[in-house]
């Protein structure tokens, strides 16, 4: 993605509906705002521009996408601006009848044969305010016709516009490893800066870091693109931010169904609403996405909840998902829920910022189950050790774990305290054993927990990789216990070592400059080497 340095233009623009191949639904972000970002999928003609300064006209054909590819892509983009106050549109009339120093046109095109760099888009800094209709530039066909690309490529060359340049990364010594900040970390919570390059990363936010002019030069494009130059700042607030405030929830048929923004990252949406009687509160709270693994998510969800006298009772925010679920016990009374956008091990709250439902149910009757009992267990010879966790919002009266051969006729192992989490014994018998946590309320009611199933000791209980092939300067192990760990780089030169502890582990070892590492684990009888390849 290239950034031009602005001149001022005349633009004139015609769109070319023959060029287009299917057709564009009609689909708008936020109607009632008066500023506007078109995205243009059906053709067009660009002349008159700085753009044209070796070829006029620039004819630009349809982008090669049906309905539903446009779809998904103007849901990403939208996402990426559902704070401000801006309508991302397919509509040319929107465009039209937004004020000439607050619109800008995205022409999604594979048309780049004029433009001599192979890149995926292209703008101006600063020209959504030009007050001329200079649009900016996304190559379809470069970007491979991927729709996430794609995506990506619209929000990074729109900010632009909007005045801001590229995140980019530095080493310690301030030297530019990179124009475009790739991001890090893995998985559903794998980030990267929209202003960098988020092609690979699921979780890409507008970002405050050091842009392209240096590493002391920090860009919160937050400010930047609700600024007063830009003229439309963020969107109002839906719901309330103190308890008394809080936006009532209707429960109709025991059922729930919200929607919200966080629109700034000091917002959070507080909801109250009533236990009529002893009930199973669940609730689903889902940033809006577009797939699997909230795709095209930019908010990771935190939900906490609250007595009516304000006393905390949990929160819900499982570190590697995007979501959050509550299932828990509620006796009849008044509650409240806080939602807000909260940072994760790869980027912090910034801005983490967009829109998401929470789907619930109550679910009344005289054999609740108790929500969430997750045993689990490990072995170290001839030691089973466990540990689990109890999701209630009341006390309970004891807690029994049992044993089993065959996975019906349990007997207690051991009682311990209701505080307890965790328990360990040596065991002296050498088949397979069942186990499962057995919880008895204050009430008399009998809950258990999943069942488990340790085995002997097996050779492949070890430290393992989540992968060998690592894109940034984290290392992911997961561990089934206590482990020692040293990282060695390919001239065996020790980079790093420590203790691993039971459970998945980021190493963090510094800036590794690609290439072959080595990594041993041992305890006080093995040892095992694995590989890594740095890229």
């Amino acid at each position: 993605m290239k950034i031009m340095i602005w001149s001022w233009c005349l633009v004139l623009c015609h769109t070319i509906q023959n060029f287009s191949e299917a057709q564009v639904p009609v689909i708008n972000s936020h109607p009632s705002s008066s500023a506007a970002i078109f995205l243009d999928f059906d053709g067009h003609i660009v002349e008159g521009t700085s753009w044209n300064w070796k070829i006029s006209p620039i004819v630009c054909a349809a982008a090669g996408l049906n309905a539903e590819q446009i779809s998904q892509i103007f849901n990403r983009v939208s996402e990426d601006f559902r704070p401000f106050n801006i309508n991302i549109t397919t509509d040319i009339s929107k465009f039209q009848a937004a004020p000439i120093d607050r619109r800008m046109r995205v022409i999604i095109t594979p048309t780049s044969g004029w433009y001599e760099n192979s890149t995926g888009g292209v703008a101006f800094v600063e020209s959504f305010t030009s007050a001329d209709d200079t649009p900016c530039f996304v190559f379809s066909s470069t970007l491979g016709y991927n729709l996430k690309k794609i995506a990506e490529a619209i929000s990074h060359e729109a900010g632009h516009t909007l005045g801001l340049y590229h995140q980019s990364e530095y080493d310690e010594n301030c030297n530019k490893i990179s124009e475009y900040y790739k991001g890090r970390g893995v998985g559903e919570i794998g980030w990267a800066p929209i202003m960098g390059l988020g092609y690979n990363q699921n979780f890409t936010l507008w970002s405050n870091g050091p842009n392209s002019f240096g590493c002391a030069s920090y860009q919160d494009d937050l400010s930047i693109i609700s600024s007063g130059k830009n003229g439309f700042g963020y969107r109002g607030d839906d719901h309330g931010n103190e308890f008394e405030h809080a936006t009532f929830v209707a429960i109709l048929n025991n059922q729930i169904d919200l929607k919200g923004i966080i629109g700034e990252n000091k917002d959070v949406d507080m909801f109250r609403f009533s236990i009529p009687k002893r009930s199973r509160f669940q609730l689903n709270a889902i940033p809006f996405n577009t797939g699997e693994a909230n795709a095209g998510s930019n908010l990771d969800l935190e939900i906490s909840l609250f007595t009516e006298t304000g006393t905390l009772l949990n929160i819900y925010n499982p570190a590697t998902l995007l979501n959050a679920n509550i299932d828990t016990i509620l006796k009849t009374g008044n509650y409240y829920l806080k939602v807000e956008g909260k940072g994760n091990r790869y980027v912090p709250a910034y801005a983490s910022l967009g829109s998401y439902s929470l789907i619930g149910k109550i679910i009344t009757g005289t054999h609740l189950l108790l929500p969430k009992i997750k045993l689990n267990g490990l072995q170290f010879g001839d030691i089973h050790q466990f540990n689990w966790n109890v999701d209630a919002t009341e006390k309970f009266a004891r807690q029994i774990l049992q044993i089993a051969a065959n996975g019906k006729d349990f007997i207690p192992l051991v009682e311990t305290t209701i505080e307890t989490r965790s328990y360990k014994y040596h065991t002296t018998i050498t088949t397979d054993k069942k186990y499962r946590l057995k919880i008895i309320s204050n009430e008399g009611e009998v809950y258990y927990s999943n069942t488990i199933t340790l085995k002997s000791i097996k050779e492949n209980a070890r430290p393992k990789l989540l992968s060998n092939l690592i894109h940034s300067n984290d290392i992911t192990v997961s561990s089934p216990g206590n482990y020692k760990y040293t990282l060695i780089d390919i001239k065996g030169k020790i980079i790093k070592s420590g203790l691993l502890n039971n459970g998945v582990n980021q190493i963090s070892p510094g800036n590794l400059i690609k290439g072959w590492y080595l990594i041993r684990f041992s305890d006080n009888a093995r040892k095992w080497t694995d590989k890594i390849l740095r890229q």
